[in-house]
């Protein structure tokens, strides 16, 4: 479906239906692979594509009396599986009600003619995916649309990629708000009652999901097979996909939203004109938005992609979809640390001050650098200005401080001194609303956006007034600013309120799909840009002010989720959530979106769930809340914040945090993912080092108020259920008994148990380390098993990373009745270091390495024997 302004007349609808049915097989089953190059092959009328994944294939049903029009139906195969995972599968082509914008023209008439014709595919090629083939689906009608349905080798999605024009008449200017290039229906061979919707909006019925942002996948929670569908860009526009029932079937329905899209027709010219000149020329701009002439649309644009993929197990399927989103844009993330956060702390909190922060700062650096954290935030009321009430509206002078407030000397000064502590300076800040009542924007009202009745786009709640992002004033402004935020030392950027870049209103709370009427407001500066287009523009000014060095934290997607997708590849973190509690979830609130969200961790941005609380006061948790959050934090990898005053912090909470905020780069993913809303299972595997055996880390959450048996399943994990294995749990501090099959527990409320695995293999392994949650993932260097003497002795050796000051223990099992300790080494940068061996548990060994000086890396060698008889 494509949705135009509700600027009159219209001028002509044109649509292009393909009907999706079922092709035989075997028709196609000889063509080629893309990947060999070579054309597609035809087939007793049907002309195919595939690569390794898929087989796609249109076949001619019927051709028109003219024999310029093909109508045909597609069908698209798993070729792993041989499943036809898609029905009615239907390309849109329409380039319907087309809104003048320079005088009244007839109707040139409505239709539906089929397609592709006389062009069934072509050789495609993107410059980041290279060469495949597409079928090709032509408007009739000089093309309003042209839909391309492509194949790349090695890419496990089929990629739907749209260019869209204006209606051919040669006066017309079209303003397209929204766009659907394709529909379907997912077959998963269940009925629509028995599968379930993820996306934004949360784990839902499909007929009950509001629509979601960016994805949504189709999964039947019983085996996982599901089919995933996104948007893999949102340069353009804000991609939303949809879902209903119907006739039995989970129906899909992804649309693109611009704002405003002008689009005018450079096909024809009359009487030797140029029709774009002769358009503008002849546009009465007083009557249209009282703007100045539109002399930047475009003749035609390639939307941003969609993808569609069936997969086995949708788990990996978001995976690989949050993988190309990465490929496709090009996505390098800055490293992600643990972050102090002023705003929420008990003593000392919203922006702090420069005593406190002076104060923190080398606190920091003694207790907790050495275990990730190295960057100090300073949140809001920092800055100039005044503080509005109703709807809180924070000041927006971001250029200077509050000569009063708490940092009365400049950020600079305190730059310095959290700079001679080995830390990096954060920073909050609106980059893109400012209040145009105030008198120093007396003389700047071009800067701001405006609302349809011509007042200043002032909106509902903190935002403030959006600054029109396609201005140059508004962009050399924020290039200024970001620059000069740089100079006083900031190098990593909290930008909250990232919406008001796209002129929309807030619905905070929103995760699903809401009508936020996106376009709802006078034309940018630049009518060339959409909605989306001027928020990116925006971010990337701010980029080009602070350099390549300093680290972007978008804030957040909650007030507005089309920030979502705009914000891919332009940020290192994002919020995915509201703030803490604001849903009334308390530390629930984070790890709801989070878990949704989990396969962007780390591919597209670092997600940000808001800070952990640890503290015991001053509304704090227990000790089996602060271990639930931080380590759900920890093992999904996401992003670590903390917010409680440090200093303060007893010893048992301190050691929470020692033990959880250093990073990993292991593979973890939710186990549970498509039964329970919020998770309570999850695996984190590390494989990839080559000097280190795989290591397993089994989470186990209880987010509920009462006590509860939870059970891990092995295989379904994906662990082999058939071995036995050795189990230590982390808090507890303890061995489990080894088992098979399953891990059965009864947790208390609120309370977590992560468990390290290793097979049993007939020879002691390292099971667990006391450095971190992950139990070895971020500490162990190498691990090695040696045998001698005809299997009568052998040597586990390795290497651990440890921390000054910081006693070290491993946890080895597998030695049962059969092997004892002959010898224990331990070598590195400090002399002298002894371990103390003990066997307090069966079959079980604790070897201990006293807290060394310096962090550092300590090597250790232990030699076993056979016991005799």
């Amino acid at each position: 479906m494509m949705s135009f302004s509700r600027i009159s007349p219209l001028l002509g609808v044109f649509t292009c239906l393909v009907a999706f049915a079922g092709l035989a097989v075997d028709a196609v089953a000889e063509a080629p692979l893309s990947s060999e190059k070579t054309p597609p092959k035809n087939v007793s009328g049907a002309v195919s594509i595939q690569n390794e994944f898929y087989t796609i294939s249109f076949a001619e049903t019927k051709r028109s009396s003219w024999d310029r029009d093909v109508a045909g139906r597609f069908e698209i195969v798993h070729r792993p599986s041989g499943k036809r995972f898609v029905k009615d599968f239907t390309v849109v082509s329409e380039g319907a009600s087309h809104a003048s914008l320079i005088s009244d023209c007839p109707v040139i008439g409505n239709g539906i003619y089929p397609s592709p014709h006389n062009r069934p595919a072509e050789p495609v090629k993107d410059p980041v995916l290279g060469d495949g083939w597409g079928l090709v689906c032509d408007g009739r009608l000089q093309g309003e649309a042209m839909t391309s349905v492509e194949l790349y080798p090695g890419v496990p999605f089929v990629i739907v990629r749209t260019t869209l024009r204006s209606h051919h008449d040669p006066r017309g200017i079209t303003d397209v708000s929204k766009f659907s290039p394709v529909s379907f229906s997912v077959d998963l061979d269940k009925p629509a009652g028995k599968l379930k919707t993820l996306g934004t909006g949360g784990l839902l019925a499909a007929d009950k999901n509001p629509g979601s942002h960016l994805f949504l996948t189709a999964a039947d929670p019983v085996s996982r097979n599901g089919v995933v569908v996104g948007w893999i860009s949102q340069n353009l526009a804000s991609g939303v996909v949809f879902s209903k029932i119907t006739n039995g079937k989970v129906a899909i329905l992804p649309e693109l939203h611009f704002g405003h899209l002008f689009l005018y027709n450079n096909h024809y010219k009359r009487d030797g004109v140029d029709v774009r000149e002769q358009s503008v020329q002849s546009w009465d701009r007083k009557k249209v938005f009282d703007r100045r002439q539109l002399d930047t649309a475009r003749g035609k644009v390639v939307l941003d992609p969609l993808v569609i993929g069936y997969f086995e197990d949708a788990r990996v399927g978001n995976e690989l979809y949050a993988d190309l989103i990465a490929r496709f844009n090009q996505i390098k993330i800055r490293p992600q640390s643990a972050v102090y956060c002023t705003w929420y702390a008990e003593k000392n909190g919203h922006a702090g001050s420069a005593r406190s922060t002076a104060e923190l700062a080398p606190f920091i650096a003694q207790n907790l650098k050495d275990f990730g954290m190295d960057t100090l935030q300073i949140d809001d009321m920092w800055q100039a200005g005044k503080r509005y009430s109703n709807p809180g509206y924070p000041a927006s002078h971001f250029d200077r401080v509050n000569p009063k407030g708490p940092y009365p000397d400049g950020i600079a000064t305190t730059a310095k001194v959290v700079d001679k502590a080995g830390l990096r300076l954060g920073l909050w800040w609106l980059p893109f609303g400012r209040h145009h009542f105030e008198p120093e924007y007396e003389a700047k009202q071009h800067w701001f956006i405006h609302r349809l009745d011509g007042s200043p786009y002032r909106t509902k709640s903190f935002g403030g007034t959006c600054l029109d992002l396609t201005h140059p004033d508004v962009l050399e402004h924020l290039r200024t600013l970001s620059r000069e935020m740089r100079r006083w030392g900031v190098n990593y950027y909290k930008m909250d309120g990232l919406w008001a870049g796209l002129a929309t209103d807030t619905y905070y709370i929103n995760d699903g799909f809401k009508d936020d009427k996106l376009g709802d407001h006078l034309p940018f500066y630049d009518l060339g840009k959409t909605n989306i287009e001027a928020y990116r523009q925006g971010l990337q000014a701010i980029r080009q002010g602070a350099g390549a060095d300093v680290f972007f934290s978008g804030c957040n997607v909650a007030q507005n989720m089309r920030t979502l997708g705009a914000s891919i590849g332009l940020v290192d973190a994002m919020r995915i959530g509201p703030d803490y509690n604001h849903d009334g979830k308390g530390f629930r609130t984070g790890p709801i979106r989070g878990s949704r969200l989990y396969f962007l961790n780390g591919k597209v941005w670092w997600n940000d769930p808001d800070p952990v609380k640890v503290r015991a006061k001053s509304g704090g948790v227990s000790l089996d809340q602060a271990r639930l959050s931080t380590s759900w934090v920890a093992h999904s990898g996401q992003f670590f914040l903390i917010s409680d005053w440090l200093p303060n912090l007893d010893a048992d909470r301190l050691e929470v945090l020692k033990r959880t905020m250093t990073p990993h780069k292991a593979t973890v993913r939710p186990v549970d993912y498509f039964e329970n809303t919020l998770p309570e299972v999850w695996l984190l595997t590390d494989a990839q080092r080559e000097n280190a055996p795989r290591r397993d880390v089994l989470a186990l959450y209880n987010w509920g108020k009462e006590a509860k048996d939870i059970t891990a399943n092995l295989a379904r994990a994906g662990l082999d259920a058939g071995q036995t294995w050795h189990a230590f749990d982390f808090w507890a501090g303890i061995p489990l008994p080894d088992f098979t099959k399953e891990i059965k527990t009864k947790l208390p409320r609120e309370s977590c148990q992560i468990v390290s695995l290793r097979p049993a293999v007939g020879h002691p392994v390292l099971v667990s380390t006391s450095r971190h949650v992950t139990q070895g993932v971020v500490d162990v260097r190498e691990e090695k098993w040696v045998e001698s003497g005809a299997g009568e002795s052998g040597c586990l050796s390795g290497v651990s990373e440890v921390i000054a000051n910081d006693p070290y223990e491993l946890r080895i099992a597998g030695l049962g009745e059969e092997w004892e300790v002959k010898d224990t080494v331990l070598s590195g940068e400090e002399p002298r270091l002894e371990a103390k061996c003990s066997t307090p548990e069966p079959g079980w060994l604790r070897v201990s390495v006293p807290a060394p000086r310096k962090t550092g890396l300590v090597r250790w060698r232990i030699e076993f024997k056979k016991r005799k008889g």
